[in-house]
């Protein structure tokens, strides 16, 4: 009775520790513990597309019509819907006040022509530049709520069949050689809820969230294909620059990373005021099926601080954990935790050398890179291998890494270990399969 009561008291202790505070030992914002799905009917006046001239026919690129729609709501404040049926569109702009609802067996559907989204002023791949817009965009707001059952389709097989066949003409093209649009880009915001929606085939990003805070992703299906055409760089969501980031409840299986966190590359990235770090993250209760890595700090990013990955189930992910270090940009991961996930993956850590599109830029040294202050607790995974790691002490620094309580069945179980500092290795049941 006694073991059994400290054990409670233990698991007690733990939960409300993991629960209480970041990894670095800061409160978690009360704000995290609030799931509460929002309620369309409370935000405004509906606005269904089909009263107002947009027709149900798929074939017909509908993006002035389904425009002067949100612009009607923003006058009034309200919520463009999307009801049952396919519909066709370009780039759609959201205003302040308004917000989106996509009811079941209804389909806002990407158009395929790239002349459907205009260049604007955005940000893609670390970088402030002129691209085209996505499909669905929100620019400074405060209170944007996308919900329904619903789904966004960005209808990307034209672009993927385009990109590949264009890699094997050029080999070294990037994928912003490659005209295509993102699914959805929200910036410069807060108070943003994506729930319950659908989001899917997108050409590139999924997701992609630009200096934002406070933004809650909560039960969204995010997928793109592997096969038959793989879909190039289609990341489920991309935090850019953001902080205060809850991302609860989630179904991610696309072709590229899941969750990746972004911010900025290149030599000098960390003094581009355009620039940021992501903080106060936290991905829970989430389900994983294929994608390249779970959660991956980079390529573009520069600062990455309390980033939390617990409770979830991975199912074929190339990676848990993935690292990546890029020479040509200082970067730091620091305070990362990733707890209490089961499953299957390739690898269970993965950090290397990133030296895709290297550019010093006229830099004669390499930029500090390093990660930091990374636990890996309570998990129970079946990989290929475990310690997918590279010393590369001319490229960036490892230190202070704690593995505890993981049950790993692995094909390849070394680790060495040895050339990161401060290794804390407790309760590692490592076998071989």
């Amino acid at each position: 009775m006694k073991y059994l009561l400290t054990l409670w008291c233990l698991c007690f202790s733990f939960a409300a520790d993991a629960a209480a505070t970041f990894p670095d030992g800061t409160p978690i914002d009360p704000w995290f513990e609030c799931h509460d799905k929002i309620d369309p009917a409370l935000l405004g006046e509906r606005f269904v597309v089909t009263d107002y001239g947009v027709v149900r026919d798929s074939t017909l690129v509908q993006t002035a019509a389904l425009q002067a729609v949100i612009d009607l709501a923003a006058e009034q404040g309200g919520v463009v819907v999307i009801p049952e049926g396919v519909f066709l569109s370009g780039a759609l702009f959201f205003r302040p006040g308004t917000h989106l609802h996509v009811e079941r067996g209804g389909v806002l559907k990407g158009s395929d022509d790239i002349s459907d989204f205009p260049v604007v002023d955005t940000r893609i791949e670390g970088q402030s530049l002129r691209y085209f817009a996505a499909l669905v965009n929100a620019d400074g707001i405060d209170g944007f709520t996308m919900s329904g059952e619903g789904t966004i389709d960005g209808n990307g097989a034209r672009y993927w069949r385009s990109f590949w066949l264009r890699r094997e003409v050029n080999p070294a093209c990037t994928n912003m050689d490659e005209l295509r649009p993102r699914l959805v880009y929200i910036s410069n915001s807060k108070n943003v809820q994506l729930q319950d929606l659908t989001l899917c085939n997108s050409p590139f990003w999924t997701t992609h969230i630009y200096r934002s805070e406070f933004m809650r992703l909560l039960d969204l299906r995010i997928l793109a294909p592997a096969e038959p055409v793989r879909a190039p760089s289609s990341d489920a969501v991309d935090l850019d620059a953001c902080s205060n980031v809850l991302i609860r409840g989630c179904y991610m299986s696309v072709n590229d990373d899941a969750v990746a966190l972004k911010g900025g590359k290149g030599p000098w990235a960390d003094s581009d005021p355009t620039n940021g770090g992501n903080y106060n993250i936290i991905i829970e209760d989430c389900t994983y099926g294929y994608c390249h890595s779970c959660l991956t700090c980079g390529s573009e990013a520069i600062h990455c601080r309390n980033i939390v990955l617990r409770r979830c189930r991975v199912d074929r992910a190339d990676r848990l954990l993935w690292l990546k270090m890029r020479p040509d940009t200082p970067q730091h991961y620091e305070h990362i935790l990733v707890e209490e996930v089961s499953g299957n993956a390739h690898s269970f850590l993965f950090v290397m050398p990133w030296t895709q599109f290297f550019d010093l830029k006229g830099r004669e040294d390499i930029p500090l890179s390093q990660a930091s202050h990374v636990t890996m607790r309570h998990i129970d995974l079946a990989c290929d291998t475990f310690f997918d790691v590279v010393q590369a002490d001319d490229q960036y620094r490892l230190s202070d890494f704690t593995f505890r309580n993981l049950r790993i069945r692995a094909r390849d179980i070394s680790c060495s270990r040895d050339f990161i500092p401060r290794f804390c290795w407790s309760d590692v049941d490592l076998r071989q399969q």
